[in-house]
């Protein structure tokens, strides 16, 4: 067992994809099961993901979730930025040039709509629950942007952890809800399609929830919805932290 245990601490993130794929596997099959699809795997696999962070967070007493286990240390490298950008890199170059430039204007402008209409709705929220700071009120709206941009937002303009922790939380919520939002609306809305995929990730601009959401409607719908979601994350990561934040702090 010492041999076995040492093996799997020293190859950690190879411990670290195998206990993701179990999860999604789980994940996926109580949600073809239990749901029948309704509830797409991705969102399931999400809120496993959180239990499991609450959980090690209790049993271990640090600060980050199951990777402070030793076994699952791998986890903090796989979870991390780096993988992430990876991940939404290859995901964009799915798409096609001439796909992309059907989008037009519509498309650029859905991703500054998106972003504006999110920070706003989740500025109001703020102020609605007591928050006059401007770099709390900051923060919680960029967090409803995306949970990127709330945390890059919080850190650059000194919000304290608390509200960090929030935006974070609001920006979990939006990317749920548009997981299991989009099959739903996805024949009413006409999202059959490259282009108007590119113009409902600008709008939505959650990378993880518009890539599920779409996988779960056309898998072929992600790569473009996937594209624009991640230039909406960086038109946000521009804009909270400055023109936003300059906007709020004058209001108050």
């Amino acid at each position: 067992m010492d041999i076995i245990e040492s093996v799997f601490i020293r190859n950690n993130l190879i411990v670290a994809f195998a206990a993701v794929g179990i999860v999604m596997w789980v994940s996926y099959f109580l949600a073809n099961k239990l749901t029948a699809g309704r509830i797409h795997g991705s969102a399931i696999a999400i809120a496993i993901g959180l239990l499991a962070a609450y959980w090690g967070g209790i049993a271990t007493g640090g600060t980050r979730g199951v990777s402070d286990f030793a076994l699952l240390g791998g986890i903090g490298l796989m979870g991390g930025g780096m993988m992430r950008d990876f991940a939404i890199v290859a995901t964009a170059f799915g798409v096609h040039l001439s796909e992309l430039k059907k989008a037009g204007i519509a498309g650029v402008i859905s991703i500054f709509a998106g972003v504006i209409v999110s920070f706003i709705v989740g500025a109001v929220i703020a102020v609605l629950f007591g928050y006059t700071d401007p770099a709390a009120i900051t923060t919680i709206g960029a967090g409803a942007v995306t949970y990127i941009v709330g945390p890059v937002t919080g850190e650059a303009i000194g919000a304290s952890d608390a509200v960090i922790t929030l935006s974070v939380a609001a920006g979990l919520v939006k990317s749920i809800l548009v997981m299991i939002g989009t099959p739903m609306i996805a024949r009413h809305i006409g999202l059959d399609n490259p282009q108007t995929a590119m113009v409902f990730g600008g709008m939505m601009g959650t990378t993880s929830g518009v890539a599920a959401g779409l996988a779960a409607t056309d898998p072929a719908l992600v790569p473009y919805g996937a594209m624009t979601a991640t230039f909406y994350t960086g038109v946000g990561c521009l804009l909270g932290p400055s023109v936003l934040f300059f906007v709020v702090s004058a209001m108050f």
